[in-house]
């Protein structure tokens, strides 16, 4: 089982206190909501701790994002480097909230999915603008709606990679130090 729904996902966190949930979002993300006691570890400090992590954690681990999409994305990389015990929670944080599951708030960010549609929408819209006076800027737009078409056939996202990077997403940030040690304990 590698995926699991919001009511199995309360189960098993309230059945095994074992279970470590952790949050593949941006700080920003993470600070808005997140399930209580969670691990904010996001996803390119998966990618750039993955030996460290598969070497340390122990017990399940529940990988949570927005959507389900990042998490799973952790969950295939652990995977793929020998982490078997690994769940994701199937729609995220969204399935979370939906299914009325509690949650710790803090300030109130766009998600990163948000911020996506609005810079491609803007580049978009700017671009078709600017092709009135710049007969080339129209390319743009279709730069941007080729982006976008892979994005979705490859199930990656390189605009939300580059969004997540900026302070905005940052603030707060995330020790990742304590969140790697935080998973080595899940296994003593």
């Amino acid at each position: 089982m590698s995926h699991i729904d919001a009511a199995s996902a309360r189960a098993l966190i309230a059945a095994n206190p074992d279970v470590l949930v952790v949050d593949v979002r941006t700080p920003a993300e993470y600070g808005t909501a997140h399930i209580d006691g969670a691990v904010n570890l996001p996803l390119d400090q998966v990618d750039a701790h993955l030996r460290r992590i598969v070497a340390d954690a122990g017990g399940r681990l529940l990988l949570i994002c927005q959507s389900g999409n990042r998490a799973e994305r952790a969950r295939a990389a652990l995977s793929d480097a020998g982490l078997s015990d690994v769940v994701v929670l199937d729609g995220g944080m969204n399935a979370w909230i939906a299914s009325g599951a509690p949650v710790s708030r803090g300030r109130a960010r766009w998600p990163l999915e948000r911020q996506v549609r609005l810079a491609a929408g803007s580049i978009v819209l700017t671009s078709v603008v600017a092709s009135l006076w710049v007969p080339g800027a129209a390319a743009v737009a279709g730069f941007v709606g080729a982006g976008l078409t892979f994005a979705a056939l490859t199930d990656t996202c390189a605009m939300g990679m580059l969004l997540s990077k900026l302070p905005y997403n940052r603030a707060g940030g995330v020790d990742v130090e304590a969140a790697l040690t935080r998973l080595s304990r899940a296994s003593g």
